[in-house]
């Protein structure tokens, strides 16, 4: 591994980490670029299946939880939609047997982690991440002797592995409260997302060392894309998820213009929409969350900044694979008991913040 100060934006701190982000982000760029997405299918057929669902969740005492970035259909099934944090939090309480995790496959983990004597299923198991793919347990533990007592914060989009080396979980929705529950005197190392760490460093004054990681779909929304919906949309609210790449450019150009961009979380986007007063708004994250912000405020309009911020991999589980799921018990979803328990303890600090 060599240095990587000159990979990183205009903008960017100081590198402190080792990783060779270039082959390693087009490796993750061609492996999401591969993924097959199944077709949508007939609409026709959606509430025939949806019955079915519904039916066979009853029958194995099933809760379906699903993130915001899912398929509209399979957001409409759910027993529950919203974010990683959200969604740690219901795992961690539900009352069924069974978790059936409609996402990705570090979320279906972290519910498995949350809920030990609980069976938890994947409908797909392509369903991986560009971004928790940017940094492994191995890497982490290397990192981690080149600090020693530095307190290592993990985005939840992150392996069990590396959460498992973790002192603190976080997510986009409390990452700002973590970071600031420690002390002041502690060196931070951030992982693995960079996006997100610059803007922490941003928001909490912290010098925090970051791992050059990113979600390829977040760091495809440029500030091009904000500024030409801004130009055809100028009385539009600004919604942008912390790890879109373009967010420190977004932040600086609004404070010229005397605007301030909402930095949100999803479920932070679905909260904060609904309580504006504001009608319309240019959304920066992947499209799914479209759907569930016309749910929520169907009275307002918005915008993708960025129509083609699609993730492969929230989209390939369908109905027929989320019924196939409960009906035959695929694919179940296990951490083995030692990593379990060292992840389990960095969540739960997380949860306790937050």
């Amino acid at each position: 591994m060599k240095p990587t100060d000159e990979l990183l934006p205009t903008g960017t701190p100081e590198a402190t980490s080792s990783f060779d982000v270039s082959p390693g982000r087009l490796a993750r760029l061609e492996a999401a670029e591969s993924i097959v997405v199944p077709p949508a299918g007939d609409p026709a057929t959606f509430p025939a299946l949806q019955a079915e669902i519904r039916r066979l969740a009853a029958e194995r005492d099933a809760v379906i939880l699903a993130h915001s970035y899912e398929r509209p259909e399979i957001q409409d099934v759910a027993d529950h939609v919203g974010d990683s944090l959200m969604l740690s939090r219901v795992a961690a309480a539900a009352r069924q047997s069974t978790i059936v995790f409609c996402g990705v496959a570090f979320m279906a983990e972290t519910a498995r982690i949350l809920s030990p004597t609980k069976r938890v299923l994947l409908p797909d198991l392509a369903a991986g991440c560009s971004l928790a793919d940017s940094i492994t347990a191995d890497q982490l533990v290397a990192w981690k002797a080149q600090h020693p007592g530095a307190v290592v914060v993990s985005y939840v989009n992150t392996t069990a592995a590396v959460k498992a080396e973790s002192d603190y979980c976080c997510t986009s929705g409390n990452a700002r409260a973590v970071v600031e529950a420690i002390p002041a005197d502690r060196e931070i190392l951030f992982l693995p997302d960079m996006f997100l760490g610059m803007w922490l460093q941003r928001v909490t004054g912290r010098r925090l060392h970051i791992w050059l990681g990113e979600c390829h779909v977040h760091a495809g929304i440029r500030a091009g894309d904000v500024e030409a919906w801004h130009r055809a949309e100028p009385g539009a609210e600004l919604l942008i998820h912390p790890e879109c790449g373009c967010t420190s450019q977004v932040i600086d150009a609004a404070a010229s213009a005397g605007e301030e961009p909402r930095i949100l979380s999803t479920e932070g986007m679905v909260t904060y929409a609904e309580r504006s007063p504001r009608e319309t708004f240019l959304v920066a994250t992947e499209v799914g969350i479209l759907h569930r912000l016309a749910l929520k405020a169907p009275s307002k309009r918005f915008v993708p900044v960025n129509r083609e911020a699609i993730c492969p991999y929230m989209k390939l589980t369908t109905l027929e694979k989320l019924r196939d799921s409960l009906s035959l018990g695929r694919f179940e979803i296990d951490v083995p008991v030692d990593v379990a328990s060292r992840a389990r303890a960095a969540l739960e600090r997380m949860i306790a913040i937050s």
